[in-house]
């Protein structure tokens, strides 16, 4: 297993197909998340914002977008039907094209849900 340093020590290990993928998922979910940490947590590529926002990967066969929420998954269960879902994956095979627009849009779910659980910590409890 590999130390990586960041992100960029990551990307160098992918073959060539995937890495080109992954690249352009990365650069959606920086767009969309400009203000976020690109960190590297539990060896995988990662975004940071309020908390951990998002990991993104590649393998063999497919790009994943994994999240420490469930909640996220819940969310777009019905707009995420054709992709292989776990309790806070998301599976994206790489014989078909990136659906950015879906990306983009758990990405600003992920936004949403950290600056909601951000809020609650800064609010003074009630007595």
């Amino acid at each position: 297993m590999s130390n990586f340093e960041n992100v960029e020590d990551y990307m160098k290990t992918l073959p060539k197909e995937s890495k080109a993928i992954l690249e352009e998922v990365r650069q959606v979910i920086r767009k969309t998340a400009p203000g976020a940490e690109e960190v590297i947590s539990y060896q995988l590529p990662a975004l940071k914002f309020h908390g951990m926002l998002i990991y993104y990967s590649a393998y063999k066969d497919h790009i994943s977008l994994s999240f420490p929420s469930a909640k996220t998954i819940e969310v777009l269960k019905a707009k995420a039907v054709p992709y292989e879902l776990g309790k806070s994956t998301i599976k994206f095979p790489l014989n078909k094209p990136m659906p950015f627009p879906l990306i983009k849009e758990i990405v600003q779910i992920r936004m949403k849900e950290n600056l909601e659980k951000a809020s609650l910590k800064t609010k003074p409890k009630k007595r």
